[in-house]
C-alpha cells in the first residue's frame, strides 16, 4: 500500500528534490496535492509528471491555471486557493506525509495544520518553527504528529542522536548521554571576501553559494550567516536543548553536516555529498531507509575537511539569533519577520548587503519582546515586525 503525500511548495529546490526522490519510489508514495506560489508553467510540467489529486496556487493565479489544465487536459485536477486551499490539504485525511516546503512565514499555517492533523511531517521550513516555537512543539505532542526534520543540519544531528531522542520529554538539556550539538555552517560564498568589501556585493553574487543549489532568499540567508542563526533556533526547539548546548562549526566542504558530542568523549558525525535528497529520504522512510540516486561519498576525494569558529564580527547576524533565542518568548518570530523583509529589500537593490543585520537588529530593538500566547499573537507581532523593518529601510533608504 502507498503512502499518500503533500508537498508544500512544490516548485522550490526542496518540493524537486522530493519529487526526484518520489519517483524512484512509486510502489511506496504517491502524490495527493502539491501546491506553489507563482511558477505556474513549472507547476504545470510537474502535474503533467505525478498527476496530484489536487493543487493549490493564489487566488490571482485560478483563472490562468484553470485554462492551462483545459489545454492540457488535466481537467481532473482539482483548484484549491490562498491559505485555506493549503491549509485543507496539509490537514487532509487522504494525506499520510506533509513536505513542508513553503518557504519564510507563509509556510506557517500549513505546517501547524499538518501537525494538529497529526501527520508525518517533513519540516524544511525552518522560519514557521522559529516563528512559532513552543506552539509548533506542544501541538506535535498533543496531536501525535511526528515531527521530522529536512535541514541537512538538523537531519544530520537526528541521524546521530539516539534513536528514541525525540520521544523524550523536554528538559532544556541534553539527554542520554549527549553533551552537545556541532551544528556546521558552509560559511556561504563570502566566507573569505575582504570585510572592507561587503557593502558592495551584488544579490547575484550572494545567491551564488558555493556547495547547494538552493532559492534566493535561503542563498541570502547563508551569505549573512542568518540561516545558520534561523537553524540553531530550530535546533533548540527540535532537539528541546537550550541556545549554549549549541555550538555553531564552520565547514567550508559541506560534507560533514553536523556532529553530536557525548559525556564518554565520542563525537558522532554524519557526513554525505551536499544533496537535499539523502535527508528528504530519510525522513520519508524513517525508520527505514530507501535508495536515492545520489552517489555515496568518495572519501578519497575529500582528503581535508577543516573547521573553523564563526567571525560574529563580520557577520552579525549569528549573534542576532543567539540573543532572540535566549530571551525566547517572541523574539525569534521578530528576528525572522525584520530578515524577511530585508532580504527582500536587498534583493530588489534597496538597501546593502551589510544593511540586513541592522534591519534586524534596530527591529529588534524598537518591537517589543512578549511570550507567544497564541498562533494569533505570533502572525499579529510578525506583522508589526514586518511594519517597523520597511519604515527603517525607507528610513536608510532616504
Amino acid at each position: 500500500m502507498t503512502q499518500s503525500v503533500c508537498i508544500l511548495g512544490v516548485t522550490g529546490s526542496i518540493g524537486q528534490s522530493t519529487l526526484r526522490v518520489l519517483e524512484q519510489h512509486p510502489d511506496q508514495y504517491s502524490v495527493y496535492a502539491v501546491t506553489a506560489y507563482s511558477r505556474i508553467d513549472e507547476l504545470l510540467a510537474i502535474c503533467k509528471r505525478v498527476n496530484p489529486q489536487v493543487v493549490v496556487i493564489p487566488a490571482e493565479k485560478f483563472v490562468q491555471l484553470k485554462q492551462l489544465f483545459i489545454d492540457a487536459q488535466l481537467e481532473h485536477i482539482e483548484i484549491r486557493v490562498g491559505s485555506e486551499g493549503l491549509i485543507s490539504v496539509a490537514s487532509a485525511p487522504e494525506v499520510d506525509i506533509v513536505m513542508a516546503a513553503i518557504v519564510g512565514a507563509a509556510g506557517l499555517l500549513p505546517t501547524l495544520a499538518a501537525v494538529k492533523a497529526g501527520k508525518r511531517v517533513l519540516l524544511a521550513n525552518k522560519e514557521s518553527l522559529v516563528m512559532s516555537g513552543d506552539i509548533m512543539m506542544q501541538a506535535a505532542c498533543e496531536h501525535r504528529a511526528l515531527l521530522l526534520p529536512v535541514d541537512s543540519e538538523h537531519n544530520a544531528i537526528f541521524q546521530s542522536l539516539p534513536h528514541n531522542y525525540l520521544s523524550l520529554s523536554p528538559t532544556g538539556s541534553p539527554q542520554l548521554g549527549v553533551s552537545q550539538i556541532l551544528l556546521t555552517a558552509s560559511g556561504g560564498p563570502f566566507l573569505d571576501y575582504p570585510d572592507d568589501l561587503l557593502s558592495q556585493v551584488t544579490p547575484q553574487q550572494a545567491c551564488k553559494h558555493p556547495n547547494w543549489s538552493m532559492g534566493q532568499k535561503i542563498s541570502v540567508d547563508s551569505a549573512t550567516l542568518m540561516n545558520k542563526g534561523l537553524e540553531l533556533i530550530e535546533a533548540c526547539h527540535l532537539f528541546s536543548i537550550s541556545e549554549h548546548f549549541v555550538t555553531v562549526v564552520v565547514h567550508p566542504q559541506s560534507i560533514i553536516h553536523s556532529m553530536v558530542q557525548y559525556v564518554d568523549g565520542s563525537t558522532l558525525a554524519q557526513m554525505g555529498n551536499p544533496d537535499m535528497c539523502t535527508p528528504i529520504a530519510h525522513a520519508l522512510a524513517w525508520p527505514e531507509r530507501i535508495a536515492t540516486d545520489v552517489p555515496a561519498l568518495d572519501v578519497f576525494a575529500h582528503a581535508q575537511l577543516n573547521f573553523r569558529q564563526p567571525d560574529t564580527q563580520k557577520f552579525p547576524s549569528l549573534t542576532l539569533a543567539r540573543e532572540a533565542m535566549r530571551s525566547g518568548g517572541l523574539a525569534p518570530c521578530i528576528l525572522n519577520a525584520a530578515n524577511e523583509i530585508a532580504v527582500e529589500a536587498f534583493l530588489n537593490h534597496k538597501i546593502k548587503f551589510t544593511s540586513i543585520p541592522e534591519v534586524v537588529e534596530h527591529v529588534l530593538n524598537h518591537v517589543q519582546n512578549d511570550k507567544a500566547t497564541s498562533i494569533e499573537h505570533v502572525l499579529e507581532i510578525d506583522a508589526v515586525a514586518r511594519q517597523v523593518a520597511g519604515r527603517y529601510i525607507q528610513q536608510i533608504r532616504g
